[in-house]
């Protein structure tokens, strides 16, 4: 059962399991800490996993506007700092990633690792931006109904959508529970956030980019250009798997994970 941290007039639902080096995992768009869930089972004779859900997901109290990247990093800190942890390596999946980026450039101290999954460095297009303005607006007239059928097809792999029904319908009931106005506002927040490619010459934290082989939203091209551009960044690609390896692959996810945590100096 998920904790309840107060924070900012509002609480953040978290949790934490396993034993080991501290490990914080941010969440993807638009689902909360719990698509965590079978990673963190694998990984728990290995590591220590912090997660928590973004303000309006999963339990945690509304952001009241935009959901900014550099907010749930500055929550992510704000957690760290109630369990007294100095220091943690931190993965963050497609948004969770984004935030993970904005941790390392506002809180470069608190990094030990930092593990980059199915993300990219780069800004929004015009036109990606466009898109989700007109998704957000869709949200807030109809629900998340217009998020399930934009976004499910491109988020899952072709082999999970042709063998694997149940992880499809997982995905489907995540989505379908999530507040329509957290969703909206979270629209908002990635199509804000900053351009972070020259951040990564700039990490000097052992880091990890990993990506799905069949990943139609951030592609296996945009992942090898991150591990290009951080210093002795390890790159892994799973296949048969998309967008969502917490939830296509979770334990080829957590094998990667303990590996690179297990080689950090």
């Amino acid at each position: 059962m998920s904790r309840r941290f107060a924070r900012g007039g509002g609480a953040l639902a978290w949790d934490v399991s396993g034993e080991g080096p501290d490990l914080l995992l941010l969440h993807a768009f638009p689902f909360d800490h719990g698509m965590w869930d079978e990673v963190a089972e694998a990984l728990a004779p290995h590591a220590r996993c912090v997660r928590f859900s973004a303000r309006g997901f999963g339990g945690s109290s509304p952001a009241g506007a935009l959901l900014s990247m550099e907010g749930i990093a500055a929550d992510a800190v704000a957690l760290l700092d109630h369990l007294g942890i100095s220091r943690a390596a931190v993965c963050g999946l497609s948004m969770g990633g984004y935030a993970a980026l904005a941790m390392a450039r506002a809180h470069p101290t608190r990094l030990s690792g930092l593990a980059l999954v199915d993300t990219r460095a780069e800004a929004d297009t015009p036109d990606s931006r466009a898109g989700r303005a007109a998704l957000a607006a869709a949200v807030r007239a109809q629900g998340v109904g217009p998020v399930v059928e934009a976004m499910l097809p491109r988020l899952l792999g072709a082999t999970t959508q042709r063998e694997r029904p149940q992880v499809v319908s997982k995905v489907r009931a995540a989505i379908e529970a999530a507040a329509p106005g957290a969703v909206a506002d979270a629209l908002a927040g990635l199509a804000a956030r900053a351009d972070q490619t020259g951040l990564l010459r700039e990490i000097r934290v052992p880091a990890l980019c990993v990506v799905g082989a069949e990943d139609a939203l951030t592609p296996p091209a945009d992942a090898q250009r991150m591990a290009a551009a951080i210093p002795g960044a390890k790159l892994v690609t799973l296949p048969a798997c998309g967008h969502l390896p917490s939830f296509e692959a979770p334990a080829a996810l957590a094998a990667a994970l303990r590996q690179w945590l297990a080689a950090r100096p």
